[in-house]
This record gives C-alpha cells, sequence and structure tokens, in this order.
C-alpha cells in the first residue's frame, strides 16, 4: 500500500434489521461517535437472548435470527421506510408490511419469522428495537464497516467462482486499494470532502454469513476457511469510528491524512 493511498467510495448500504437485506444510499449524513444511519436499528431474537432495551449491552450475534445460521432469510427482500417505520418484506411466497414501531406490526414480522424458519427457532422470534446510541452490530464498536473491492476480487480468485461483495454486509464499498490493504489502515484517518473523519479501529474477522449467497440464500462457498488457508487470518474490511461528523456520497474521495 502507498503511504497516501486515495480510496474511491462506489457504494454506501444500510442494514435497517439485523440478517436482512441491504439497502443501497446515494448520499448519507454521519454524525460525530453516530452510528451509520439507520443501519442495524432492529434484531429478531431467537428465543430468549437477556437484552434489556434500559440498560443495553453488546450481544453475541448468535443470540438474533443471523445469515450465519439461518441463510433463508437472504432469500427475502425488504425495504424499510424510516419516516414510516415501515418494514416491507417480499419474497418465499410471502408480502408482509410492518410498522415495526406498534406492537401488531412487530407481532406480523415475528409471525412471518415462525412460518420461514421453524427449524431455525430456539423459543419465540421477538423484535428488538435498538435504543438511542445502541446498535445491533456484530462488533461492540462496530459504528462503520469499510469492504476493499479489491479483497473481494481476490477472494474470487482464490475461490475460483464470483464473489458478489454484499456477503460481507458492509456500509462503504471502496476501491484504490491492494488487495487486503485496508487491514493496514487501522489506527489511521481517512478524510471526505466534506471534512468527514473516520478512523479505521479493527480489522472484521468473517463469519460463516459470508458463505451465503446474497441472492439465492444457497450456502457455497467458505469464505473464512478459504482466508484462513490462504492468508492465515479470516480477516476482510474494517470497522471506523465517525472522529467528525459530514456528508459522505458515492463518488467522494477519501484521503489518508492520519
Amino acid at each position: 500500500m502507498s503511504a497516501h493511498p486515495t480510496l474511491s467510495l462506489t457504494s454506501l448500504y444500510r442494514y435497517p434489521v439485523k440478517g436482512l437485506s441491504p439497502e443501497p444510499l446515494s448520499r448519507v449524513e454521519l454524525e460525530t461517535s453516530g452510528y451509520f444511519p439507520g443501519d442495524r436499528l432492529y434484531a429478531i431474537e431467537n428465543g430468549p437472548s437477556g437484552f434489556d432495551a434500559v440498560a443495553p449491552r453488546h450481544q453475541p450475534k448468535t443470540k438474533y435470527l443471523m445469515l450465519m445460521r439461518d441463510e433463508a432469510l437472504a432469500r427475502l427482500r425488504t425495504r424499510y421506510d424510516e419516516a414510516a417505520a415501515t418494514l416491507t418484506v417480499e419474497g418465499e411466497g410471502e408480502r408482509l408490511e410492518a410498522r415495526l414501531d406498534t406492537a401488531d406490526g412487530r407481532a406480523a414480522l415475528e409471525d412471518l419469522m415462525r412460518r420461514l424458519l421453524p427449524q431455525a427457532l430456539r423459543g419465540a422470534p421477538r423484535v428488538l428495537t435498538a435504543p438511542a446510541q445502541y446498535r445491533f452490530t456484530d462488533s461492540r464498536i462496530g459504528f462503520v464497516s469499510l469492504i476493499n473491492l479489491a479483497s473481494v476480487r481476490a477472494i474470487a480468485d482464490f475461490v475460483g467462482a464470483p464473489v458478489d461483495p454484499l456477503r460481507f454486509r458492509g456500509n462503504l464499498l471502496v476501491e484504490g486499494l491492494g488487495p487486503f490493504s485496508e487491514l493496514d489502515l487501522v489506527g489511521r484517518v481517512l478524510e471526505a470532502p466534506s471534512g468527514l473523519r473516520l478512523k479505521v479501529t479493527q480489522r472484521t474477522q468473517r463469519c460463516a454469513a459470508t458463505n451465503v449467497d446474497p441472492d439465492t440464500g444457497l450456502r457455497d462457498l467458505d469464505i473464512p476457511w478459504t482466508l484462513d488457508a490462504r492468508l492465515g487470518h479470516r480477516d476482510c474490511g474494517v470497522y471506523a469510528e465517525v472522529i467528525a461528523g459530514g456528508g459522505l456520497a458515492v463518488g467522494d474521495l477519501f484521503r489518508v491524512v492520519g
């Protein structure tokens, strides 16, 4: 990696409900020390998780319905209207519009999970809403996740098959780095034209969720094992913290400034 690479932002995504489908965005405003807007606002508890909305503590993703174990979720297409708090779900012969700010809406989504994933449930599914200053991210510090598309292409070469970048469920997809060079950015600061600054905080260790094709819902690759065999680690992508707020738009260039 050169001393001062320039990264081009090719895509922005949010995941309003943990484990459900991504939504592309053209631009977004991030706040200092904040989470990615509209991201991981909800999770679907798979039996009692111990989550307490009054005193929220990070829980392992295994407490929730998730792609790592529940690949059928990938066959659902979802859209979230933030203003109306309404989730639309389509797929597997189902169509649902549920207002997640109402008990009836949450119950409708829970009933859908009972119908679609009866074998996966360890108890009653329950839709959880993130309280202020909390999100259902995989990592305790998963404020913003960044995926290097060159790393995804390298993985495709490793496995000898196309690899959709959406397998990695990142917020920011970037070009301009060598394969896996994003891992060298930990501790560095990225600055966008708006003045937004992201401090890269940790590498992202990949789990079996990446084995699931986001279009078909088929578990057709073993990406963590492949990374381990080829590179001696399971890392692809990084997490970053917003240390100065600002706007981001597809096409923006990041500079490494610190």
